[in-house]
């Protein structure tokens, strides 16, 4: 996707009040017809106008796979946020008008997979909910633990478990409950899939766990959308186009170039899935690699930059834009 991509004009008909943090919205088409179809692990990103700032957020879907009548998502509150979360929970109606992207998966269940096992973090959650009902309807095997940080923030539990009984395990931190990794890896059959989503710690964990086991890399499946972080301003020139633009503290340089009117392509905006990779033609400065896409040799070279997410700082910053 990019500045040009075709966007759904739609209409959000729900906003319900999930916990103290999470609220969920739904979205039909705004002309009545079927939503695109999608997969389990997809998401959707919403475009917001925060009282004059555009904003494009993604966020996965956890509607149903089969039912195209609308899509569902869940939003968690982040008060140190830019402003995009708080403006979903603090604005956004039902009957209000919204652009959103087609679907784009980066978190799509393997189906050659024997057994699929999901590990689940907090708002991490919401990709997994549309993977189940895929996987049931599918009649495939597949078994979720979910840590939350105490009952009240534990989103969807009780529907999750109501639908999929005892292929759903819960944890708790403030019981002192915790999953037993080493164990949970050690007792898989041969041909499951591993997928995890939720913090950047507890994703860490995981992989690092999966990697020191012999966990195969191409059976072991993450997803984690980085909020692009706010911090001073910085200006960069942009050779192609022949632009300078100035990317404001609580702007993303991507936001700045669609700003700015130069087609600069995405998929995550979340620095997951390496679409804006942008190479750097000159930095006097340094280069704040805030992805997961990049190696660490590629960051320190300093010759590429995402800039869904990574910032500058310094006297001078050119790319190939």
């Amino acid at each position: 996707m990019s500045v040009g991509a075709a966007k759904i004009p739609t209409v959000v008909t729900e906003v319900v009040e999930v916990n103290a943090l999470i609220k969920r919205f739904r979205f039909v088409r705004e002309d009545g017809v079927e939503m695109p179809s999608f997969s389990g692990g997809a998401h959707t990103v919403v475009e917001m106008d925060d009282h004059g700032t555009r904003r494009l957020n993604p966020y996965s879907l956890m509607s149903d796979p089969s039912d195209r009548s609308g899509y569902e998502i869940s939003v968690r509150r982040d008060e140190a946020g830019r402003g995009g979360s708080l403006y979903m929970h603090r604005h956004v109606r039902p009957g209000q008008k919204m652009l959103i992207s087609p679907p784009v998966n980066l978190f799509a269940l393997d189906l050659r997979a024997k057994k699929h096992l999901m590990i689940a973090g907090g708002i991490g959650i919401t990709p997994f909910i549309a993977q189940m009902a895929q996987l049931d309807a599918m009649d495939a095997r597949f078994e979720l633990h979910y840590a939350a940080r105490d009952r009240s923030l534990g989103a969807y539990m009780d529907e999750l478990t109501a639908r999929h009984g005892d292929r759903v395990h819960r944890y708790f931190d403030v019981e002192g409950q915790v999953i037993d990794l080493v164990a949970l890896l050690s007792g898989q059959p041969l041909g499951t899939h591993l997928y995890v989503c939720g913090p950047k710690g507890m994703i860490g964990w995981v992989l690092k766990t999966a990697e020191a086991m012999g966990w195969p890399k191409g059976a072991v499946h993450s997803e984690e959308f980085l909020a692009p972080p706010v911090g001073k301003a910085f200006t960069v020139e942009l050779a192609a186009s022949g632009k300078t633009v100035t990317v404001a503290p609580n702007q993303s340089l991507l936001e700045a170039l669609e700003a700015a009117e130069v087609d600069a392509p995405y998929l995550c905006r979340g620095g997951a899935c390496g679409q804006c990779e942008t190479r750097v033609l000159r930095c006097d400065g340094h280069i704040q690699h805030n992805d997961h896409w990049l190696t660490p040799e590629q960051k320190a070279a300093g010759g590429h930059i995402m800039p869904c997410v990574s910032r500058f700082e310094g006297a001078a910053l050119v790319i190939d834009r």
